[in-house]
């Protein structure tokens, strides 16, 4: 049977495949070809070109800082710090040194648990240097890339701290300051702060001397960090020592009375200066109350103070024998000169009298001196007149700095002649309306006691040398002959005779100015010795600031000055030169 050729079934091709009109998919032409080539060729050439301007990017724009990150990776500069020099007293007792410490910081970035971290630290270390409550935030704070754990702490609970490997705890080697004595001439030596530098006294005088200089190196780490060579290295120059030529057991013995007289009068504070007036060496610069140079931080500034260099007071009459020494040496009178001396003296609008109610006397300038005569002193300055006693307020350094080698040295206050009005020529000559520091009257009395020659004072072995010529030879030995009749019955400083030496000195009561006037019942008591009298090895100063009970120079200050001045003449073993004196 024929069928028409539009009716017969369709039947599939050879091998099962129906031809594509029927499949209903289009032919691929060659122009959708193309347009894949192209679609493939501009994404290969867009990746190639950004591949090309990251290149460049990093090859030119971000060459130099990629450079410098991979050279960081794998070198490491490290700062070598100095230690820093020892200070020794002039025995060679070590009074300010520097000990190993450890210092433990972490990185926040490694932390693991931050608060397991804290609780670690504050176990090795204890409470009182690391509180976990206070370092858990700054361990926890992942933006941060060093904290410091602990800063300069004992090695040995650093190490165990280490051996529990904490991840992210690391630690250095440091130097921290150490004073062995404590509180033994704390004002003197001052303190290094937590980097090492001097902040106050001789520490921060001669920080240059005692810091040396750090230096560096360079080495190459592997990429675990590991450090595999030293590519170059700065030597690193120490901190040299430095010889004071304080004495430790003369300081501390000093100290010791200082606190003894300051509790047994109520005072305030107090000060000794004990100087060798041959060479201008301080063997001890003790001031009470002291602290423990050890806990700086935690110590009042006016605690800290060297008042001994930085402060200065009213000498009262230990002054007088600037009036003294100029009436002297300018000719005007002897020794032996003789006065008639009214109780009571009107000096332009003042009237001035002597300590103790007595009637008229008949004085020597050899009585003036030893019985501190008001009147008597005021006479005299009126003899030799404002011009002559100003040149001789200067020339014993009153006015000017010592030049002593500490810092913050302050010069006192004098009323240049011009500024005088009528009654100063009342008040300067007997020490007041003048301000002295304590140093300056060592200095003057040491001057007396080294045949007229001053010597400039000072605290560092070597550093001393500047001499000048203040009286004659022949001035100061009457100086030094009237200032014994001071420590004898009639005198007024008897309490601060020695068994066995010869004592010349002079008492100071001076009441405190405040606020334009002077201020009731507070007073300076004051006493300068110089032993042994026959040639004198050493001045001592004894200034106790307000004492209670009593206020007069001979009987607050003079037995400490003997108490100190006879322990240091048996230490010294120097020689007696007088009679057994009995007080």
């Amino acid at each position: 049977m024929d069928h028409e050729p539009g009716g017969a079934q369709a039947r599939p091709a050879a091998g099962g495949r129906e031809p594509h009109h029927l499949r209903g998919d289009r032919p691929l032409t060659a122009k959708v070809v193309n347009r894949r080539i192209r679609l493939l060729l501009l994404t290969l050439l867009v990746a190639f070109g950004a591949v090309f301007v990251r290149a460049f990017w990093l090859q030119g724009v971000r060459a130099a800082p990629l450079s410098k990150l991979a050279l960081a990776q794998h070198r490491d500069t490290q700062i070598l710090p100095a230690s820093r020099g020892t200070l020794f007293d002039r025995t060679g007792f070590q009074l300010a040194l520097g000990e190993q410490a450890t210092t433990v910081y972490a990185d926040p970035r490694q932390i693991v648990d931050a608060r397991a971290a804290a609780l670690a630290a504050q176990e090795a270390f204890g409470r009182r240097l690391v509180q976990a409550n206070r370092l858990y935030p700054l361990l926890a704070d992942r933006t941060k890339a060093f904290v410091y754990v602990c800063r300069k702490c004992d090695p040995a609970k650093a190490a165990a701290l280490a051996g529990k490997h904490v991840t992210g705890l690391y630690s250095y080697r440091e130097e921290r300051r150490s004073y062995p004595q404590d509180s033994v001439a704390a004002q003197v030596l001052g303190y290094a702060g937590v980097d090492n530098h001097g902040l106050a006294g001789l520490e921060l005088q001669l920080d240059k001397r005692l810091s040396g200089k750090p230096g560096s190196q360079t080495i190459i780490k592997d990429p675990f960090g590991r450090a595999i060579d030293v590519v170059s290295a700065t030597p690193v120059r120490e901190g040299k020592n430095v010889t004071l030529t304080i004495d430790h057991t003369i300081q501390a013995q000093a100290e010791t009375v200082l606190r003894r007289t300051m509790s047994h009068w109520g005072a305030k504070d107090a000060t000794v200066i004990v100087l060798d007036p041959r060479s201008g060496e301080i063997l001890a610069m003790a001031v009470e109350p002291g602290y423990d140079a050890n806990k700086f931080g935690a110590t009042p500034p006016r605690k800290q103070r060297n008042r001994a260099v930085t402060d200065y007071y009213e000498p009262g009459s230990t002054f007088k024998v600037v009036t003294v020494a100029g009436a002297l040496s300018s000719h005007l009178v002897t020794p032996q000169t003789a006065f008639t001396l009214p109780y009571s003296l009107r000096v332009a609008d003042r009237i001035v009298h002597d300590a103790e109610k007595r009637g008229t006397v008949h004085y020597t300038v050899a009585q003036i001196l030893s019985r501190s005569s008001n009147i008597g002193a005021i006479t005299l300055a009126e003899m030799l007149g404002k011009q002559r006693l100003t040149e001789w307020i200067g020339r014993f350094g009153f006015g000017k700095p010592t030049g002593i080698d500490f810092p913050g040295e302050t010069a006192g206050a004098v009323l240049p002649a011009g500024q005088w009005s009528g009654s100063t020529i009342g008040n300067v000559p007997i020490g007041q309306g003048i301000a002295v520091t304590p140093m300056q009257m060592a200095s003057a009395y040491a001057a007396i006691a080294n045949k007229g020659v001053w010597v400039q004072p000072h605290l560092v072995q070597g550093d001393g040398g500047k001499r000048r010529r203040v009286l004659s030879a022949g001035v100061a030995a009457q100086l030094l002959q009237m200032l014994k009749g001071v420590t004898i019955e009639g005198g007024t400083a008897p309490l601060a005779a020695i068994p066995g030496y010869q004592v010349a000195g002079k008492t100071g009561t001076a009441q405190k100015p405040e606020h334009g006037s002077y201020a009731a019942g507070k007073y300076v008591a004051s006493f300068v010795g110089m032993v042994p009298a026959s040639n004198p090895r050493l001045v001592v100063l004894v200034a106790v600031d307000e004492p209670r009970g009593a206020i007069w120079g001979g009987v607050v200050a003079a037995p400490a000055f003997q108490e100190i001045a006879q322990f240091d003449l048996q230490y010294l073993e120097v020689p007696p030169d007088g009679p057994i004196v009995r007080n």
